[in-house]
């Protein structure tokens, strides 16, 4: 059992299927680092889609399970906010960073201006600049990978390249890259004795390394021209030239996470599934023309690397015949929605060639959809595009072992998964 699992209640030993609906808490951590949520929320779908759990690690909440019960909170923010103030977008209670200031952390019309600083950076243009340099560094770190030997996927490709990625978006100094996923572990882990901290205040105190690391690149980024990179955007920005120390932190976290749990864990998740649908890996193999259109998607579904986004409730609202009450923590699981058969086809499936494959939650929806969906999409092309043309046939990656799971109903990743490459 993790150290946070000690801490917390017990899990029933009842099978799901027999276990009372109020003993239903998903957001208890063992279940994520032991992938076994998914019975719970198969049969919260079926019975009680708009669920209430008194008792938690994380306190009271609703769990929204169905896709089109997540979709109206989406889609509904003058009901259900994601101001930080009101305890931001996890279920996090005690993660100070989930009371920072931060643009996905706003609610329209503030949300909407800050967000415009940060769009240019996955403009197409600029995009079509990155692929070259995304391709050459996929290949690069391929080129690199022992055949014949097993090795942790995890930190050989998923974190490597996404790493780079972040470093050139931030245009942070490329030999002290390794800062940024450790930043990013850190500001979505849950303290406790063997853990990454095991204090809040831990935490804090070394995201303060974070926050001053990246006011010295402001600063000279301040007295530069403009340029391509989220710290100049949001220097040379009126919108956000003047931001809080708070908010500062808030948004350098938010760009952090955002640009690495989606794509890192969803080039680990994607290695995964093929592995345990060696049907789909021949069907790809057999015609790789699918990897942009339908394979991509398909994986970031079937992955869903954030498992929960949150609202809190600002009045009094139906929604599932249940009433939901003004300040009430409201918690929509995407891994859920994404596995609702009611909305997609065949969604316990993992379909490599699925149709309308981009119907899924895992970047959200409505104002607060993932800013860098487009850029995450391209990196994973690239890289089952790159790993296909050296290792073309089915079976040639294979996974040699269970991965290691986080312990987190927020990030839904990978610490590590053992793989080998056969010539």
């Amino acid at each position: 059992m993790s150290a946070v699992a000690a801490a917390a209640r017990p899990l029933s030993a009842s099978p799901v299927d027999h276990l009372p609906l109020d003993q239903f808490d998903v957001s208890h951590p063992d279940l994520w680092a032991n992938d076994t949520f998914w019975p719970y929320f198969e049969r919260l779908r079926r019975e009680d889609p708009v669920h209430y759990c008194a008792k938690s690690l994380f306190g009271p909440y609703w769990s929204i399970t169905k896709f089109k019960d997540i979709m109206h909170v989406e889609t509904h923010p003058e009901i259900f906010s994601s101001e930080f103030r009101h305890g931001g977008i996890t279920i996090f209670e005690t993660n100070k960073v989930a009371y920072l200031p931060m643009f996905i952390a706003m609610d329209p019309p503030i949300h909407d201006e800050k967000r415009k600083v940060v769009q240019p950076i996955v403009a197409p243009e600029n995009l079509l600049r990155m692929e070259r340099l995304i391709r050459q560094r996929t290949s690069a770190a391929l080129d690199e990978l022992p055949v014949g030997e097993t090795f942790d996927w995890v930190q050989r490709v998923s974190i490597n390249l996404t790493t780079q990625m972040l470093a050139t978006l931030f245009d942070f100094p490329f030999e002290e890259r390794d800062k940024l996923p450790f930043w990013s572990d850190l500001a979505t882990t849950i303290p406790g004795p063997g853990g990454l901290v095991e204090t809040e205040e831990e935490r804090m105190r070394l995201l303060g390394e974070c926050a001053a690391a990246f006011a010295k690149l402001w600063n000279e980024r301040v007295q530069a021209p403009p340029s391509i990179d989220l710290l100049s955007m949001m220097a040379h920005d009126p919108r956000t030239a003047t931001m809080t120390p708070e908010e500062f932190l808030g948004n350098l976290l938010l760009l952090i996470v955002g640009g690495n749990d989606t794509t890192r864990n969803s080039m680990t998740g994607g290695v995964l599934a093929l592995h345990q649908h060696p049907h789909e890996y021949e069907k790809l193999c057999r015609d790789p023309s699918i990897i942009g259109p339908t394979l991509v998607p398909e994986i970031i579904r079937w992955q869903t690397p954030l498992g929960h986004m949150r609202r809190t409730a600002v009045v009094d609202t139906q929604l599932g015949g249940k009433t939901i009450r003004a300040g009430d923590k409201v918690i929509m699981w995407y891994v859920s929605g994404n596995r609702d058969g009611e909305s997609i086809d065949q969604a316990d499936r993992f379909l490599v060639d699925r149709p309308r494959a981009r119907q899924h939650l895992s970047f959200g929806f409505g104002v607060h959809r993932c800013v860098g969906n487009r850029l995450a999409e391209l990196q994973l092309k690239i890289l089952w595009e790159e790993l296909l043309h050296r290792w073309p046939r089915p079976g040639q990656i294979e996974v040699m072992g269970e991965p290691r799971r986080v312990a987190s109903p927020f990030v839904k990743g990978y610490e590590s998964l053992p793989v080998r490459i056969h010539a």
